[in-house]
């Protein structure tokens, strides 16, 4: 058999025909998108479609499969995110169409199967088997009035909950973007044709794993710098050369390649103060440094990269130096890097190199910044948002001075209710990175900053438990359903603890919940929370009751969120 590698870009009308017949294999881990994901998929591909010219096209990525160059059958080895989400998207369309639009449609979605060709009907992507059936049965058979009944929490995998969320999320999405058939096929015949995956193929698991390895290597890989890099050192005189290639090295070797390359994206942000839509080297020509001559070339390296070199460094190592104020300075640092996106650093690195020696005017705005961040983050907002907001800031730094920093910075009364209203809600059903930094940052305001967060094992859990025991003094103590599941999950009834318990453990009566779950081996704990629930002697409704009460005022005191 010839272990020959292919690899071509193909639109989606080419990746869902015939010539695909797409398997998740077993080994491969299950659907795990989110709705954060296939909303930043759907903003993406509609804010192309809706701005860029009608000869674009959209590149999506690639995919790695397993895959003979006669036979359809493909096993995917890396992409199985994209195309299962892809598969709702196009669902969703189609179940929104008539007659023979519908029918056209349906094609990418299901094979309609050619007797004649020897093709049966069957869906062109199977996904994980345990959840393969689920997936048919309400996505690509678009039965999406049945899956809307059904409580997405109350699935037993976590990939039918993904499935149903996202589902719900597209089909949101359509209703509100498009309001006639005739828009809705426009936009369906742009996703399939003006939107392109590069398939990589070859026939034996072995190599399809080296293929996906190397192109996930982030070892020597030409980055955009690298090709940056040789413009402006080239446009510079022979003689200064030497000098010039030290300090962009230098420079390059304290980021990182690529932590360089992201620098280079958030100098791109500060200097366009809106979402990319090309390539970094593309843009970086453009908004940045639309004339490389002598001059300018060393003018960039000497006033705009090696000041937000510094900025970058200092920012993403928490590594502020200040006669006084940076030990605050440095922690908040420490809380922003832990928001798992990296879109509010443009803006804390523009206001560095303006501000950097001022630390008590750095603490606040990163204050207020942390605050923005962590809301964002609760709200689930999605990135072209998130972008929008943390441009508007950055134009606010240039027609504000100092303490002035503009309103794009500060919450509405909107947002701050629309906050309190998630920090109130059922916080332990969040998905687990947004969860832990809205309970660790709850930690360090009752520490009053006397924590520190260095464990790599985190988990939350309930005081009142998941599962009461019949007969158990929880049940005596929680007797009404009810009640147990309103408070179930909410921050008053949740702690951190920094190692794994079994199952079992989880259940114990209070008493022996404090002393030997909550407990460490040293008889305390490391968290504020967990040591204010060894103090109560029973926990009741009224508690839990009283202590959400207490730990929004907590959120509300820090984050400054009173309306």
């Amino acid at each position: 058999m010839s272990t020959k590698i292919k690899g071509a870009e193909y639109p989606l009308s080419k990746i869902f025909s015939s010539d695909f017949d797409y398997e998740i294999p077993s080994f491969q881990r299950p659907y795990a998108w989110t709705e954060e994901e296939a909303g930043e998929l759907f903003n993406d591909l509609y804010e192309f479609y809706i701005n860029e010219p009608e000869d674009e096209q959209y590149f999506l990525g690639s995919i790695v499969l397993v895959k003979e160059d006669d036979k359809p059958h493909a096993e995917v080895i890396d992409g199985q995110q994209r195309l299962t989400t892809l598969t709702i998207l196009l669902s969703v369309i189609t179940s929104k169409l008539s007659g023979s639009n519908r029918n056209d449609f349906q094609n990418y979605i299901i094979e309609p199967g050619r007797a004649s060709q020897g093709l049966a009907s069957k869906p062109r992507v199977r996904i994980w088997k345990r959840d393969n059936d689920f997936f048919e049965k309400y996505i690509q058979k678009l039965n999406f009035e049945a899956l809307f009944k059904l409580d997405p929490l109350a699935q037993n995998t976590e990939a039918k909950t993904n499935i149903a969320k996202n589902a719900k999320l597209l089909m949101d999405k359509i209703d509100k973007k498009f309001q006639s058939e005739n828009e809705l096929v426009l936009f369906g015949a742009y996703l399939v044709q003006r939107c392109f995956l590069v398939a990589v193929s070859t026939p034996t698991r072995q190599a399809a794993f080296r293929i996906f390895s190397v192109m996930n290597s982030r070892g020597m890989s030409l980055l955009a710098t690298d090709i940056i890099k040789a413009d402006i050192i080239g446009a510079i005189p022979k003689a200064q050369h030497a000098d010039m290639n030290e300090k962009w090295e230098a420079l390059e070797a304290e980021a990182g390649r690529d932590g360089f390359n992201e620098l280079f994206g958030h100098i791109r942000m500060i200097k366009k103060r809106e979402k990319a839509r090309k390539a970094l080297q593309d843009e970086f020509y453009e908004y940045v440094l639309p004339d490389i001559t002598a001059k300018t070339a060393a003018d960039f390296i000497e006033n705009t990269l090696s000041p937000y070199a510094d900025a970058f460094h200092v920012i993403k190592n928490s590594a502020y130096v200040s006669a006084s104020g940076a030990d605050a300075v440095n922690d908040i640092l420490r809380w922003l890097n832990r928001i798992d996106n990296s879109d509010w650093i443009a803006p804390a690195m523009q206001f560095y190199v303006k501000y950097r020696d001022d630390a008590a005017l750095i603490n606040r705005f990163l204050r207020k910044l942390e605050r923005l961040a962590a809301y964002m983050r609760a709200v689930s907002m999605d990135v072209s948002h998130r972008i929008e907001r943390y441009a508007d800031i950055l134009n606010d730094m240039e027609t504000h001075a100092g303490g002035d920093f503009g309103n794009a910075i500060e919450l509405t009364k909107e947002e701050i209710q629309e906050f309190l209203g998630r920090l109130s809600s059922d916080m332990f059903k969040m998905v687990s990175k947004k969860r832990n930094y809205l309970i660790l940052r709850l930690d360090s305001f009752v520490s009053d900053g006397a924590a520190s967060y260095d464990s790599k094992i985190l988990t939350i859990e309930h005081v009142l438990p998941q599962t009461v025991p019949k007969g158990s003094g929880w049940e005596e103590t929680w007797p009404d359903e009810e009640e147990r599941k309103q408070w179930l999950h909410k921050i008053g009834n949740l702690i951190p603890l920094t190692k794994r318990h079994n199952s079992q453990a989880q259940n114990y009566e209070f008493d022996v919940k404090k002393e030997k779950y909550f407990k460490g081996k040293a008889g305390t704990t490391s968290y504020a929370l967990a040591s204010q629930v060894l103090g109560y002697q029973e926990w009741t409704p009224d508690v839990v009751k009283a202590r959400q009460k207490e730990l929004l005022a907590v959120y509300i005191k820090n984050w400054e969120l009173k309306v």
